[in-house]
């Protein structure tokens, strides 16, 4: 991550970019003004017999009457005290009104806070890009800066409360429709690290991650589905992490129900995996057989395994597991908590 003021310097130099892009047109059509009124006054000076000796001297009489602040005597044909009258006027209409709303903006960022969101977006590289801020985006978010990570989200409508908490963590947000490539763009996915899909509609997250991976194929994708099998579909067909909200909450529910020290699942090449904490009962089948046993026939991993007050990591397959070990066993949550119910009890394994 940036220092913060090196941050804010080049929010604050790329905004005043966009700024004088914006008002470039007043300022196209003040110079051309100034530039052709000074021709046509030394064109007519020459005819009247009041001319100046060279062009750029009248292109300064043009300016300093422009800011009422003229040089030089005051002609004595009409047609040369037009000018004047005429610059002044000139000058109010297209830079004077200009200026004023340009100094607004400059030194009012929030009177343009979707500029100044992209503004700072613009600044991060390899950052996540969050695409909606409901719950889970909100946390994913969070959890995000916390690890020390760069965000930007991106929210076709957030909710106040949200946006104020989101804004207050210096998170830039896009006030965007993410499927318009233009949002992705404003969230400079171009540089990003990866893209975090967290709506609600399946359709809109699926259609984010393909326009994401054309601006930037080198993106990570990790998109919320909430049908399983299409979760699986997406990641073998475009290896884009698809993670089911209902299937990683599940598991933890059924673990607090029954009493089970359970992880959230982490997902590793498409598979959700978690780590349990389990207690081989005086009543379970599994009582006395070996770690090989049970990693074989229930397809985890145990990582520890404590007996007799000692703990031993990374056990080796043909050590015991006497009633009363507990296992830290990593695998899926639906063969740990298959495993739960052999550990428990050998009637539930019948």
């Amino acid at each position: 991550m940036k220092p913060r003021f090196v941050q804010w310097w080049l929010v604050g130099w790329r905004d005043t970019r966009l700024l004088l892009r914006e008002f470039q047109g007043p300022l196209l059509i003040f110079t051309l003004a100034i530039a052709g009124c000074a021709a046509a006054y030394f064109w007519l000076a020459k005819s009247f017999g009041e001319g100046l000796e060279t062009y750029p001297e009248a292109l300064y009489l043009m300016l300093t009457l422009t800011f009422l602040q003229p040089s030089g005597d005051f002609p004595n044909h009409p047609a040369l005290q037009g000018f004047y009258f005429l610059m002044p006027v000139i000058g109010l209409l297209t830079l004077a009104q200009g200026l004023a709303d340009f100094s607004f903006l400059l030194f009012n960022r929030r009177a343009r806070s979707k500029e100044w969101e992209m503004a700072l977006a613009s600044t991060l590289k390899n950052h996540h890009v969050v695409v909606g801020l409901g719950h889970l985006g909100y946390r994913a978010a969070c959890q995000l800066l916390e690890m020390g990570e760069s965000v930007t989200a991106i929210e076709m409508n957030p909710q106040a409360d949200t946006l104020a908490a989101i804004q207050n963590l210096n998170i830039p947000v896009i006030h965007e429709d993410a499927t318009r490539p233009s949002a992705l763009e404003a969230a400079n996915l171009s540089k990003a690290a990866s893209i975090v899909l967290c709506t609600q509609n399946d359709a809109v997250n699926l259609k984010v991650a393909l326009a994401a991976r054309r601006i930037n194929p080198q993106v990570r994708v990790t998109i919320r589905i909430f049908d399983e099998d299409f979760a699986q579909a997406l990641h073998e067909q475009f290896g884009f992490t698809a993670l089911s909200g209902t299937g990683l909450a599940a598991p933890a529910f059924a673990a607090a129900a029954a009493g089970v020290e359970i992880s959230a699942p982490i997902s590793i090449e498409g598979e959700a995996l978690s780590l349990a904490r389990l207690v081989i009962s005086p009543h379970s089948i599994l009582a006395g057989k070996t770690v090989g046993f049970v990693e074989d026939n229930y397809s985890v991993s145990i990582l520890l395994i404590r007996a007799n007050s000692h703990s031993m990591l990374h056990p080796t397959d043909s050590l015991p597991l006497p009633a009363g070990t507990q296992m830290a066993a990593l695998g899926k949550p639906q063969k740990l908590h298959a495993l739960l119910h052999v550990c428990q009890d050998i009637e539930t394994a019948r």
